[in-house]
């Protein structure tokens, strides 16, 4: 198979090779040899690491065990299609730290391959007890927490295991009946790369706090979704996943609870309430036994789009959702060129925004950093007497009967709340496009300001149940 497709890419490109396609000989037929095969067919690194090559994604992946210095790596072996050669050669030393380029060129094609390091990992990235019962992972501390209710055998559940690497082992087994009654440790072994981790089973009936959702368990919601959750039960005393089906129908306890937390993400935003009924069917459907909860004293914590559910509630006075509303996708985020922030400028002493990590301007929440990957999902209330049904912020409090506590650069209000009223549940709302718990395929951990999301979130769970 020819590579002419490449070439073709890459020749418009660059004037040289342009210059090159013009050249033709006297009877009129280009001189380009264009005929050579370019493909990689073999990469080995320190005597003993083969690289995987695929040739349709021009991709080598080089697996490495989990220590192994990758930043001085010698090339002990790599061939190409016959007459072909390539860019790097045996004896080169190569940092795999970062990714590499190794170009296989055969007469004037040629043909571009990414080379990757990937360490050897022993992970477990899903775990359940008996099939039923999805147990929270601690990755950092290597420890798993299944909440089941009070009348389940713990002395015999069965554990299904998911890894991430599907050749991985563990001890115990998946699938093998044990006693949780003490926590109980998982070894996990792939290559080089061992893991331990520590299983600990609570069993509870009526949680304290929970995140409610579409989904019907935690590990169906979309990742952004899912981040948000995960960090809620890890991190809220007595917290669970709950679905709307399950408020709906009764299916959970809720007589120890006392907030509600949704956070709902959409690609591409929702900008009417149309659309989120359409988004959110079963949001829509246990709105009664909703009201039944809000109007006997439950807190709601609504992020993102699921602060339309305070409409649907009877929390507003105009019965209207914020009026000025996008997002991007989560598979092709905003890489930002600066940190990003909201304002709030007057309710700096608010408990809400307590304890944050302080950027340049301590009247603004700072929440991730430049270089963060965000959909800018935003919900919030556009003011001005050009559109939008609201002149002003008084205009807004009077009309909408919220209270704003958070502003956008045009003085949109960005973060809200409909405080109780002694009998009511509280409501607080926050749709700042800043306000963002996943960067797919952005590495945040070192972010100095986006734990400030976390830490705003706890907040505001706090201040409603005080």
């Amino acid at each position: 198979m020819k590579t002419i497709l490449h070439i073709l890419h890459k020749c418009v490109l660059g004037t040289a090779m342009v210059a090159s396609l013009a050249a033709c000989n006297d009877d009129n037929t280009s001189d380009l040899r264009l005929d050579g095969d370019t493909w990689l067919t073999s990469l080995q690194l320190d005597n003993q690491y083969d690289g995987i090559i695929d040739n349709s994604q021009a991709t080598v992946v080089v697996e490495i065990p989990s220590t192994c210095d990758a930043s001085a790596m010698t090339v002990t072996d790599i061939t190409a299609s016959e007459g072909a050669t390539t860019s790097v050669r045996v004896g080169e030393v190569l940092n795999l730290n970062f990714t590499q380029t190794i170009t296989v060129t055969n007469g004037d094609a040629f043909y571009d391959y990414t080379v990757t390091t990937k360490r050897h990992e022993a992970k477990i990235t899903s775990f359940r007890l008996n099939d039923s019962y999805i147990g929270i992972i601690d990755e950092a501390n290597k420890t798993i927490l299944v909440r089941v209710p009070s009348s389940v055998d713990v002395t015999n559940l069965v554990p299904t295991i998911v890894t991430s690497e599907p050749n991985a082992t563990t001890n115990p087994v998946s699938g093998q009946g044990l006693d949780f009654s003490q926590p109980v440790q998982f070894t996990v072994n792939y290559k080089t790369a061992t893991a331990v981790y520590t299983v600990s089973v609570e069993q509870t009936d009526a949680p304290k706090a929970v995140y409610v959702g579409l989904a019907t368990s935690i590990d169906q919601l979309n990742a952004e979704e899912r981040t948000a959750a995960m960090w809620m039960l890890q991190n809220i005393a007595g917290a669970q996943y709950v679905s709307f089906e399950d408020v709906r129908t009764d299916r959970v306890d809720l007589s120890q609870c006392k907030l509600m937390w949704w956070h709902f993400h959409v690609d591409g935003g929702i900008d009417t309430m149309d659309k989120f009924d359409k988004a959110a069917p079963d949001a829509v459907n246990a709105i009664a036994k909703m009201k039944d909860l809000y109007n006997n004293g439950m807190n709601f914590l609504l992020t993102r789009y699921g602060s339309y559910y305070a409409a649907k509630l009877g929390a507003t006075l105009d019965g209207n959702n914020p009026n000025n509303c996008w997002g991007g996708n989560e598979s092709t985020p905003e890489e930002v060129g600066n940190p990003w922030n909201f304002f709030i400028t007057g309710h700096e002493d608010h408990p809400v925004y307590q304890n944050l990590v302080q950027g340049s301007d301590l009247s603004s929440v700072y929440t991730f950093d430049t270089g963060y990957g965000t959909t800018n999902s935003t919900a919030q209330w556009h003011l001005g007497a050009d559109w939008g049904g609201y002149e002003d912020a008084e205009t807004w409090r009077t009309k909408h009967g919220g209270v704003d506590l958070g502003y956008g650069g045009d003085g949109a209000i960005v973060v809200w709340e409909y405080p109780s009223d002694g009998v009511k549940g509280g409501i607080f709302c926050i749709g700042s496009g800043c306000y963002d718990w996943y960067a797919e395929g952005i590495d945040a951990s070192n972010d100095q300001f986006h734990g400030n999301v976390a830490k705003m979130t706890e907040n505001a769970i706090n201040y409603l149940v005080k």
